[in-house]
């Protein structure tokens, strides 16, 4: 890893950053090495998952090991936390009680981009703002289904936006049985005229 890390940042002239977990399994724990050691090849920033590899998304991140990272006095490249920041509250309270530079939102993104928008005006203001209206949630899903098809074809995909729906979708009544029928739509125009029926249902219209 090391060894890699310092081969890219001696080959480029942009700043080289690194994102990696505490390690790869229980018994081999080693962030706090691994981060000085990358820091010493000459890394910009570290990004910290806080789980290993061998649990992947099981339990709780350890944000502890983060924080030690964080606070080792011979560390003074920028450290990120990542793991479990689902809400603008958590994202907040955990930048604050770990002390780390940032967080990063992996999962909590998928399907509801609109959780970076939320942790700003919360920053900013200490209000939560509301989800999103039906209208938006739709307009942005029927974008991401257009990019989708353009990079992955007419049938991957359709196939790669199914796991997608749920969470464009989240938090809305009487959804489940549109759902089940996008997950199961075979092609693009079938998906358009289910979100038009969504539109239709919650009595909505696309701008």
């Amino acid at each position: 890893m090391i060894a890699l890390t310092k081969a890219v940042v001696n080959a480029v002239k942009i700043p080289v950053t690194v994102k990696t977990r505490l390690g790869w399994d229980e018994q081999s724990k080693n962030i706090e090495e691994v981060a000085e050691r990358l820091q010493d090849v000459g890394i910009q920033a570290l990004s910290i998952h806080g789980r290993t590899r061998a649990q992947m998304y099981k339990g709780e991140a350890d944000w502890s090991l983060i924080a030690a990272v964080k606070n080792n006095p011979r560390i003074h490249i920028p450290i990120f936390g990542n793991g479990d920041i689902d809400s603008p509250s958590k994202a907040v309270a955990y930048k604050n009680r770990y002390g780390v530079d940032g967080v990063m939102i992996g999962r909590a993104a998928i399907g509801y981009p609109w959780i970076f928008r939320e942790i700003k005006h919360y920053i900013e203001t200490g209000i939560t703002l509301p989800p999103p209206e039906i209208e938006e949630r739709i307009r942005v899903c029927r974008q991401h289904l257009e990019f989708s098809l353009q990079w992955k074809g007419p049938k991957l995909g359709i196939l790669e936006m199914r796991p997608h729906y749920a969470n464009y979708l989240k938090g809305l009544s009487h959804i489940k049985e549109f759902r089940h029928k996008l997950v199961h739509a075979l092609d693009a125009e079938e998906v358009l005229m289910i979100f038009d029926e969504i539109l239709e249902y919650y009595g909505q219209a696309i701008s």
